[in-house]
Protein backbone atom coordinates (compact mmCIF):
# COMPACT_ATOMS: atom_id res chain seq x y z
CA UNK A 1 0.00 0.00 0.00
CA UNK A 2 1.46 3.39 -0.93
CA UNK A 3 1.96 6.13 1.61
CA UNK A 4 -1.20 8.14 2.12
CA UNK A 5 0.62 11.34 1.18
CA UNK A 6 1.26 9.90 -2.32
CA UNK A 7 -2.47 9.78 -3.10
CA UNK A 8 -3.89 13.06 -4.48
CA UNK A 9 -6.24 14.90 -2.13
CA UNK A 10 -9.11 14.79 -4.62
CA UNK A 11 -8.68 11.03 -4.94
CA UNK A 12 -8.87 10.68 -1.15
CA UNK A 13 -12.14 12.62 -1.19
CA UNK A 14 -13.51 10.30 -3.87
CA UNK A 15 -12.48 7.24 -1.84
CA UNK A 16 -14.69 8.54 0.96
CA UNK A 17 -17.57 8.86 -1.50
CA UNK A 18 -16.97 5.32 -2.81
CA UNK A 19 -16.98 4.00 0.75
CA UNK A 20 -20.39 5.52 1.46
CA UNK A 21 -21.76 3.98 -1.72
CA UNK A 22 -20.36 0.60 -0.70
CA UNK A 23 -21.87 0.89 2.77
CA UNK A 24 -25.28 1.50 1.20
CA UNK A 25 -24.80 -1.58 -0.97
CA UNK A 26 -23.96 -3.64 2.12
CA UNK A 27 -27.11 -2.39 3.84
CA UNK A 28 -29.07 -3.76 0.89
CA UNK A 29 -27.26 -7.13 1.03
CA UNK A 30 -25.53 -6.56 -2.33
CA UNK A 31 -22.26 -8.51 -2.36
CA UNK A 32 -20.67 -7.42 -5.63
CA UNK A 33 -20.78 -4.35 -7.85
CA UNK A 34 -19.40 -3.44 -11.26
CA UNK A 35 -17.11 -0.46 -11.75
CA UNK A 36 -19.77 1.12 -13.95
CA UNK A 37 -22.48 0.80 -11.28
CA UNK A 38 -20.25 2.03 -8.47
CA UNK A 39 -19.02 4.95 -10.58
CA UNK A 40 -22.59 5.95 -11.41
CA UNK A 41 -23.58 5.84 -7.74
CA UNK A 42 -20.56 7.98 -6.84
CA UNK A 43 -21.10 10.46 -9.66
CA UNK A 44 -17.77 9.85 -11.44
CA UNK A 45 -16.69 8.29 -14.72
CA UNK A 46 -15.77 4.56 -14.58
CA UNK A 47 -12.16 5.20 -15.76
CA UNK A 48 -11.72 7.70 -12.91
CA UNK A 49 -12.97 5.17 -10.36
CA UNK A 50 -10.67 2.45 -11.66
CA UNK A 51 -7.70 4.84 -11.58
CA UNK A 52 -8.49 5.87 -8.00
CA UNK A 53 -8.66 2.26 -6.83
CA UNK A 54 -5.27 1.41 -8.35
CA UNK A 55 -3.62 3.70 -5.79
CA UNK A 56 -3.91 0.95 -3.23
CA UNK A 57 -4.01 -2.29 -5.20
CA UNK A 58 -5.69 -4.17 -8.01
CA UNK A 59 -9.29 -5.12 -7.36
CA UNK A 60 -12.18 -6.58 -9.24
CA UNK A 61 -12.69 -9.61 -11.44
CA UNK A 62 -13.55 -9.17 -15.08
CA UNK A 63 -17.20 -10.04 -15.52
CA UNK A 64 -17.87 -10.19 -11.78
CA UNK A 65 -16.95 -6.71 -10.56
CA UNK A 66 -15.79 -5.80 -7.05
CA UNK A 67 -16.52 -7.68 -3.85
CA UNK A 68 -18.33 -5.03 -1.81
CA UNK A 69 -17.08 -6.06 1.65
CA UNK A 70 -13.47 -6.52 0.55
CA UNK A 71 -13.32 -3.20 -1.28
CA UNK A 72 -14.97 -1.33 1.61
CA UNK A 73 -12.47 -2.83 4.05
CA UNK A 74 -9.48 -1.85 1.91
CA UNK A 75 -10.75 1.71 1.55
CA UNK A 76 -11.26 1.96 5.32
CA UNK A 77 -7.70 0.67 5.80
CA UNK A 78 -6.40 3.32 3.41
CA UNK A 79 -8.38 6.11 5.07
CA UNK A 80 -7.38 4.94 8.56
CA UNK A 81 -10.97 4.51 9.79
CA UNK A 82 -10.97 0.84 10.75
CA UNK A 83 -11.22 1.91 14.39
CA UNK A 84 -12.60 5.02 16.10
CA UNK A 85 -10.29 7.97 15.58
CA UNK A 86 -10.38 10.27 18.63
CA UNK A 87 -10.74 14.00 18.05
CA UNK A 88 -11.20 17.23 19.98
CA UNK A 89 -13.17 20.34 19.14
CA UNK A 90 -12.22 23.90 20.01
CA UNK A 91 -15.00 26.49 20.14
CA UNK A 92 -18.10 25.21 21.94
CA UNK A 93 -20.53 27.85 20.63
CA UNK A 94 -23.65 27.05 18.63
CA UNK A 95 -21.85 25.32 15.76
CA UNK A 96 -19.36 23.53 18.00
CA UNK A 97 -22.08 22.24 20.32
CA UNK A 98 -24.10 21.00 17.36
CA UNK A 99 -21.12 19.10 15.96
CA UNK A 100 -20.39 17.56 19.35
CA UNK A 101 -24.00 16.34 19.56
CA UNK A 102 -24.01 14.95 16.00
CA UNK A 103 -24.26 11.15 16.03
CA UNK A 104 -23.08 10.56 12.49
CA UNK A 105 -19.35 10.71 13.25
CA UNK A 106 -19.08 7.33 15.00
CA UNK A 107 -20.35 5.26 12.04
CA UNK A 108 -17.75 7.06 9.90
CA UNK A 109 -14.98 6.14 12.38
CA UNK A 110 -14.57 9.31 14.47
CA UNK A 111 -15.25 10.23 18.06
CA UNK A 112 -15.12 13.73 19.55
CA UNK A 113 -13.86 13.12 23.08
CA UNK A 114 -14.17 16.67 24.40
CA UNK A 115 -14.69 20.28 23.50
CA UNK A 116 -12.53 23.20 24.62
CA UNK A 117 -13.47 26.83 25.04
CA UNK A 118 -12.36 29.99 26.79
CA UNK A 119 -15.82 29.95 28.40
CA UNK A 120 -16.40 26.22 29.10
CA UNK A 121 -19.93 26.59 30.50
CA UNK A 122 -22.30 28.12 27.95
CA UNK A 123 -25.94 28.68 28.87
CA UNK A 124 -28.44 26.51 27.07
CA UNK A 125 -25.85 24.23 25.42
CA UNK A 126 -25.43 20.72 26.77
CA UNK A 127 -23.28 18.62 24.43
CA UNK A 128 -22.80 15.01 25.57
CA UNK A 129 -19.02 15.40 25.88
CA UNK A 130 -17.29 17.55 28.49
CA UNK A 131 -16.38 21.13 27.55
CA UNK A 132 -13.05 21.95 29.17
CA UNK A 133 -10.99 25.14 29.59
CA UNK A 134 -8.22 25.80 27.07
CA UNK A 135 -5.47 25.39 29.66
CA UNK A 136 -6.26 21.67 29.72
CA UNK A 137 -6.01 21.20 25.96
CA UNK A 138 -2.38 20.16 25.63
CA UNK A 139 -2.40 17.59 28.42
CA UNK A 140 -5.71 16.13 27.23
CA UNK A 141 -4.53 15.73 23.63
CA UNK A 142 -1.16 14.26 24.55
CA UNK A 143 -2.50 11.84 27.16
CA UNK A 144 -4.91 10.34 24.62
CA UNK A 145 -2.61 10.53 21.57
CA UNK A 146 -5.18 12.55 19.62
CA UNK A 147 -4.16 13.69 16.14
CA UNK A 148 -7.38 15.28 14.78
CA UNK A 149 -9.02 18.54 15.87
CA UNK A 150 -12.01 20.59 14.73
CA UNK A 151 -11.84 24.39 14.94
CA UNK A 152 -15.13 26.28 15.28
CA UNK A 153 -13.90 29.57 16.73
CA UNK A 154 -14.16 33.09 15.21
CA UNK A 155 -11.57 33.99 12.58
CA UNK A 156 -9.67 36.29 14.94
CA UNK A 157 -8.89 33.39 17.27
CA UNK A 158 -8.39 30.61 14.74
CA UNK A 159 -4.64 30.93 14.09
CA UNK A 160 -3.81 31.04 17.79
CA UNK A 161 -5.99 27.97 18.39
CA UNK A 162 -4.30 26.16 15.50
CA UNK A 163 -0.89 26.97 16.97
CA UNK A 164 -1.92 25.56 20.34
CA UNK A 165 -3.28 22.40 18.73
CA UNK A 166 -0.11 21.84 16.73
CA UNK A 167 2.07 22.30 19.81
CA UNK A 168 -0.08 19.67 21.53
CA UNK A 169 0.60 17.19 18.73
CA UNK A 170 -2.39 17.62 16.40
CA UNK A 171 -1.54 16.90 12.75
CA UNK A 172 -4.99 17.05 11.13
CA UNK A 173 -7.34 20.04 11.43
CA UNK A 174 -10.89 20.49 10.17
CA UNK A 175 -11.25 24.26 10.06
CA UNK A 176 -14.65 25.96 10.10
CA UNK A 177 -13.20 29.43 10.72
CA UNK A 178 -13.26 31.73 7.65
CA UNK A 179 -9.48 32.12 7.67
CA UNK A 180 -6.57 30.51 5.86
CA UNK A 181 -4.45 28.89 8.55
CA UNK A 182 -0.67 28.89 8.34
CA UNK A 183 0.63 25.53 9.50
CA UNK A 184 3.82 23.46 9.19
CA UNK A 185 4.19 21.10 6.25
CA UNK A 186 3.43 18.01 8.34
CA UNK A 187 -0.01 19.35 9.35
CA UNK A 188 -3.01 18.88 7.04
CA UNK A 189 -5.88 21.39 7.10
CA UNK A 190 -9.29 20.85 5.51
CA UNK A 191 -11.36 24.02 5.34
CA UNK A 192 -15.15 24.15 5.56
CA UNK A 193 -16.48 27.55 4.49
CA UNK A 194 -20.26 27.57 4.13
CA UNK A 195 -20.32 31.10 2.69
CA UNK A 196 -18.01 30.11 -0.16
CA UNK A 197 -20.14 27.05 -0.92
CA UNK A 198 -23.28 29.23 -1.03
CA UNK A 199 -21.53 31.70 -3.34
CA UNK A 200 -20.66 28.79 -5.59
CA UNK A 201 -24.29 27.66 -5.66
CA UNK A 202 -25.42 31.22 -6.34
CA UNK A 203 -23.35 31.31 -9.53
CA UNK A 204 -24.95 28.14 -10.88
CA UNK A 205 -28.56 29.01 -10.06
CA UNK A 206 -28.60 32.56 -11.40
CA UNK A 207 -30.73 32.95 -14.47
Amino acid sequence: MPKRRSIPRKAIYRLSVYLRCLERLKENAIKSVSSEALATAAGVAPPQLRKDLTYFGQFGTRGLGYDVETLARRIRDTLGTTHLQPAVLVGAGNLGAALMAYRGFAPAGFEILAGFDEVPRRRGQRPPQPVLPMNRLKDFVRARHIKIAIITVPAAAAQDVANQLIRAGITGILNFAPLVLHVPEHVTVNNVNVAIELENLSYFIKG
